[in-house]
């Protein structure tokens, strides 16, 4: 699902169209369509990508040295394999001055109260979820990388806006009318932001 919010994030970040736009897991490719509809040139690639997404890896894009205006990575970097070379060819295929926005999750910074939230409303949505939030919190921070190491890599490359936190949970296999109701939790001092944005501009 595409949330509006992550569209306005997006489209605030990138330079005008017609930019050539590289997506890095893009999915089913929803972002890649409302991109290529606001007149940009979009290559979208993820491993397991069909039809209009290209199935190849990160550190495979076998593109020239600076062949996009910009990249977008929406809930995708921290699944990246290997994560130092791919990173090292996302900045290698961004021109210097081109843009890169980064849409993420801190699998850190989810606790028990925001995993007991998710799971309470996924059975509310008659979805399966597990019983144990301690369980899930601790395969999932076994192999999804930190976010202070993704932003780590590319500051090597790319001068960087600090990170942004905000609301994640409603975007996670939930429903995005779910997102009010996070947030408030959030306000309220009762869930975590375990959302994580930032922009910024290949060096060079």
């Amino acid at each position: 699902m595409l949330s509006d919010d992550v569209l306005r994030f997006v489209l605030g970040a990138l330079p005008s169209p017609p930019a050539r736009v590289l997506e890095v897991g893009a999915g089913e490719g929803a972002l890649a369509a409302a991109l290529g509809d606001a007149g940009y040139d979009v290559l979208a690639i993820d491993p397991a990508g069909e039809g209009r997404v290209a199935a190849i890896a990160l550190n495979d894009v076998d593109e020239p040295a600076g062949s996009f205006d910009a990249a977008v990575a929406v809930v995708s970097l921290h699944h990246v394999e290997p994560l130092d070379t791919s990173l090292a060819n996302l900045a290698r295929v961004v021109r210097p001055g081109g843009v890169l926005a980064v849409d993420e999750l801190d699998v850190w910074a989810l606790d028990e109260r925001a995993v007991g939230w998710w799971i309470e409303r996924r059975k509310e949505l008659g979805e399966h979820a597990p019983d144990d939030p301690t369980e899930l919190i601790d395969e999932m921070r076994g192999h999804i990388h930190p976010i202070n190491r993704i932003y780590a890599l590319l500051e090597e490359s790319f001068e960087l806006s600090p990170p942004a936190r905000g609301s994640y949970l409603h975007r996670w296999h939930l429903d995005l009318d779910l997102r009010e109701s996070e947030e408030a939790l959030i306000a309220s001092g009762e869930l975590p932001q375990v959302g994580v944005r930032f922009s910024g501009r290949r060096r060079g």
